[in-house]
């Protein structure tokens, strides 16, 4: 099986990948279109060379990889993918190749933790635009996307992750709940840059604290992103009890 998760930034993706990751009969693979993202655009973000220099810039490579055999011989490959990241022009037939998952976060949780990383944030760098139309991409191969509130799985990761698994035909392995500290063999170069925290967790955090309160620019980006989260929020997947 092929996993496709997509997520935008900040959204628990590093840990869900790394839950994957515990499985002895799952490859991993981090953000395997950022490179090209990166040569697509020109954005200046931290560590941009190295991360250009770690990956293919061609999109279609990577793409024609991520159809390609298995890494490591493993029985299934989890794919964690930026929405962000897919650029116009960028290849999307082998999303019929893949089971597409889709990893949400309520805005406000999202533009509060990306600020404090990369202060000069868009919409377009948050990822609700794009992944309202890879879910909808997904849909129109039709498939009926899984949809996972990062803040469910913050506060029930067996229950939650034990749907997911019921839901996409995975068999259930209780080696996704929990990982070794300081990092995965297959995170991106970007690692040392983003994953500070994930790095010192050895499972998921607790459940989410209240929403935080923004105010000016970063109130009104959460308000535009809003409605692209209610709408996959609606479909969202349920715990198994």
């Amino acid at each position: 099986m092929r996993i496709a998760m997509w997520s935008g930034p900040r959204n628990l993706s590093t840990a869900m990948m790394y839950a994957f990751g515990a499985r002895d009969d799952t490859a991993v693979v981090d953000e395997p279109f950022y490179a090209a993202y990166l040569e697509d655009t020109g954005l200046d973000h931290p560590m941009r060379a190295d991360v250009l220099a770690s990956q293919a810039t061609d999109p279609k490579v990577v793409a024609q990889a991520l159809s390609g055999p298995v890494p490591a011989q493993k029985t299934h490959f989890y794919q964690k993918h930026m929405c962000q990241h897919m650029r116009p022009g960028f290849p999307l037939d082998w999303m019929r190749e893949v089971t597409n998952v889709f990893l949400i976060r309520h805005p406000a949780r999202v533009v509060e933790s990306f600020q404090k990383k990369h202060a000069d944030i868009t919409l377009a760098d948050i990822g609700f635009v794009q992944q309202t139309r890879l879910f909808e991409r997904a849909s129109a191969l039709g498939e009926t996307p899984v949809v996972i509130d990062s803040s469910d799985l913050r506060r029930d990761p067996e229950g939650m992750l034990r749907s997911l698994c019921s839901a996409i035909g995975l068999g259930w392995d209780r080696a996704m709940l929990s990982w070794p500290r300081g990092g995965h063999p297959d995170d991106g170069v970007w690692a040392r840059h983003w994953y500070g925290a994930v790095h010192r967790s050895t499972t998921f955090a607790g459940a989410d604290a209240d929403l935080p309160l923004l105010s000016g620019r970063a109130q009104q980006l959460a308000a535009a992103a809003m409605p692209h989260y209610e709408a996959l929020a609606a479909m969202r997947l349920r715990a198994i009890s």
